[in-house]
């Protein structure tokens, strides 16, 4: 019996390299060897989005995104958290075996109280107890992550180890499935790729689109004239080379640092491999974009196929905790 997968992902709207390269190719994969479920977490998007009027349309285009990207809603559960309230009620009743302690040493939270002083709402503090809910609802067993995410799935498994200890084995330990997942730098070539910082590429983007937002990028501030001799190792577009064509990479590193070709030229070259790497992408997004209500009737099924499991689990847990 295969495993199950579960993995969830804040609405931000369409997808950009960085999520493509760390996470969709993963979720990708991942479904020839397990059940996986793959989650749009709106509900989490709200601990710090105050501007909600955008939240409908991320979906639409995030959906589209994993679709084009080949996720196959005949091989896995695609839905919106929200769409399945029984995380909500989970979510309450594992907020009454977790100690405050627990949530205000989590690194996170301190981070994001930091950057919203304003709006550190209970939301926030109970993140990974909603976190540990997406997870267990589903009995999920493996949870890709890279090694940076691994002590918030630590956080799930005590909570876990907690309930299953007060009243008696019910969820499974999550299991971290590690996966490569590259930090991929933003065109800044200092930072994380982020929409925040808009440092991103988007992999909708058109070609000529691809090829303005490469163009932008920060190369070796070093080399000043054409003429100069570069260094690729701190070159983000050297880098990004790499994710596309490993072979050509190499070539051109070694001509950098021989000034045989300029800063331009590479990063013309860059835009089409990645236009080249995604154009069967481009090609069916392009297809589901004409049939919006696909891509409605894809979470529509997603939320009524997980609430399923939603809903057995949620029984047992509150027959345990005597509430049934």
């Amino acid at each position: 019996m295969r495993k199950r997968v579960f993995s969830g992902a804040r609405p931000t709207g369409r997808q950009h390299l960085g999520n493509y390269l760390g996470a969709l190719q993963n979720y990708v994969k991942l479904q020839d060897e397990y059940d996986c479920i793959y989650c749009i977490v709106d509900i989490h998007a709200l601990t710090t989005v105050e501007d909600v009027s955008n939240i409908q349309n991320n979906i639409y285009e995030m959906t589209l995104d994993w679709l084009a990207a080949g996720i196959d809603p005949k091989r896995s559960i695609t839905f919106v958290q929200s769409h399945v309230p029984e995380v909500m009620e989970l979510h309450t009743l594992l907020s009454m075996v977790t100690p405050l302690s627990w949530l205000l040493r989590v690194p996170t939270f301190k981070e994001k109280a930091k950057l919203q002083p304003h709006n550190v709402n209970y939301g926030l503090v109970g993140y990974p107890v909603l976190m540990t809910a997406d997870i267990v609802l589903y009995k999920a067993e493996a949870i890709p992550v890279g090694e940076d995410q691994l002590p918030h799935l630590e956080l799930a498994r005590e909570i876990v180890r907690r309930f299953n200890s007060l009243f008696g084995p019910t969820f499974p330990e999550p299991e971290a499935k590690l996966t490569s997942f590259p930090m991929v730098l933003g065109l800044d070539g200092k930072q994380k790729m982020s929409k925040s910082l808009d440092n991103h590429i988007e992999i909708a983007l058109s070609p000529e689109e691809t090829v303005k937002r490469v163009r932008t990028a920060v190369t070796d501030p070093a080399r000043q004239y054409r003429t100069d001799p570069g260094n690729p190792g701190i070159c983000n577009i050297h880098f990004l080379h790499g994710y596309f064509n490993q072979t050509e990479q190499q070539r051109y590193a070694m001509m950098c640092r021989k000034a045989e070709v300029g800063c331009v030229e590479h990063k013309n070259v860059l835009a089409d491999e990645i236009n080249k790497a995604l154009a069967p992408f481009h090609e069916r997004r392009a297809a589901l974009a004409t049939n919006p209500q696909y891509v409605k009737d894809v979470l529509a099924d997603g939320a009524q196929r997980a609430q399923v499991v939603a809903r057995e689990t949620l029984v047992e847990v509150k027959k345990k905790m005597g509430l049934l």
